[in-house]
C-alpha cells in the first residue's frame, strides 16, 4: 500500500538510511538531497531505496513530513536552513538534543509556519533481533500523524504524554547512562590493560553482571561512533545541568569519547589500539 504521505529525510546517516529504509518498504516515499553528503551517505541512500532531489529547495517543497537525523551538532543549523527556505509541514526534530534545545528548535518552527514533533531513537538500527523504538512527543495530532507513518515497521512507535522536550529528554536520561557506562568500561579496561589484570577484570564482570565491562570487544564498535557520541553527552550535561543535577560524569564521558574521535567510523581496529587511544601522553 502506497502512502500519501511524502517524507524528506535530513540526512542518512546509518540509523537515518535504515529509518528511512522502514518507510520505504511499507510504501511511503522517502527524499533525501545529496548535495554535500559524502559517497557513502549516497550508497546507504539508494540501498535503503531514497529518491535523491538536487536541491533542498525542491526537498521541502515536495515533502509534508521533514525527518531531522543527524549528529547533535548540526541539529539547529540543520533546522535553521528548513525553516529559513519556509517550509511548513511537520518538522520531526529526532536528534539526541536536550530538552531545551528541541523546545527552542520548535518554538522557531512554529513561529514560521511549521509544526515540530519531538522525537527520540533508543535501540539499533531498525532490522535486528533488537526492536528500534521511536518515542514521539508535543501536539496529539501530529505526533499521531508520524506514528502512523511507522505502524507495521520494524520502527516502533511509541507516543509519549507530554510536550516538544519531553521525548528529548527520554533520549537524555537514557544517554546519560548507556553511553557514560561504555566510557566507565573503556577506561576500567585500559587500566585492566595497564596492569596486565585485564583478562581477570572481563572474568569478573562476566561472572557478575552482563554490561559492556563484560564484552570488552563491544568497545571497538564504541570508538567508531564516538565521534557522534561526545557531542550527545555534552547534550545530556546541558540537561542535567538544567534540572540542577551534577553533569561532571556526562563532561567525563565526552572526554573520553572525544580520544576515540580519530576512530571515526572505522569497526575493524584491534582491541589493544582502542585501549591504547585512551593513553595520555
Amino acid at each position: 500500500m502506497t502512502s500519501p504521505v511524502t517524507v524528506g529525510l535530513l540526512h542518512p546517516g546509518q540509523m537515518g538510511a535504515a529509518v528511512g529504509h522502514e518507510l520505504t518498504k511499507a510504501g511511503v516515499r522517502v527524499l533525501w538531497c545529496p548535495a554535500g553528503r559524502s559517497e557513502a551517505s549516497v550508497r546507504r541512500a539508494e540501498q535503503a531505496g531514497l529518491d535523491a532531489v538536487p536541491a533542498l529547495g525542491q526537498l521541502l517543497e515536495r515533502s509534508s513530513v521533514l525527518i531531522s537525523l543527524c549528529p547533535p551538532t548540526a541539529a539547529e543549523q540543520t533546522a535553521d536552513a528548513v525553516r529559513e527556505a519556509g517550509f511548513s509541514g511537520v518538522f520531526v526534530e529526532a536528534n539526541a538534543i536536550s530538552p531545551e534545545r528541541a523546545e527552542r528548535i520548535a518554538t522557531d518552527m512554529s513561529a514560521h509556519g511549521a509544526r515540530a514533533v519531538d522525537g527520540c531513537v533508543i535501540g539499533p538500527p531498525p532490522g535486528g533481533s533488537v526492536s528500534t523504538h521511536l518515542y514521539l512527543s508535543g501536539e496529539e495530532g501530529k505526533v499521531a500523524a508520524v506514528a502512523e507513518l511507522f505502524a507495521d515497521t520494524a520502527v516502533v512507535p511509541l507516543q509519549l504524554e507530554g510536550p516538544v522536550g519531553a521525548a528529548s529528554a527520554l533520549k537524555m536520561a537514557y544517554g546519560s547512562y548507556q553511553k557514560a557506562a561504555c566510557a566507565l568500561a573503556g577506561v576500567a579496561q585500559a587500566l585492566g590493560r595497564a596492569h596486565g589484570v585485564d583478562e581477570h577484570l572481563t572474568a569478573e564482570a562476566r561472572r557478575l553482571a552482563k554490561s559492556p565491562l563484560a564484552t570488552p570487544e563491544y568497545l571497538k564498535g564504541v570508538a567508531a561512533k564516538a565521534w557522534r557520541w561526545a557531542p550527545e553527552m555534552r547534550e545530556v550535561s546541558h540537561s542535567l545541568v538544567a534540572a540542577g543535577l551534577p553533569p561532571e560524569m556526562a563532561e567525563a564521558a565526552a572526554t573520553v569519547f572525544d580520544l576515540w574521535a580519530q576512530d571515526k567510523d572505522d569497526q575493524d581496529l584491534p582491541l589493544p589500539h582502542i585501549l591504547d587511544q585512551l593513553k595520555r601522553d
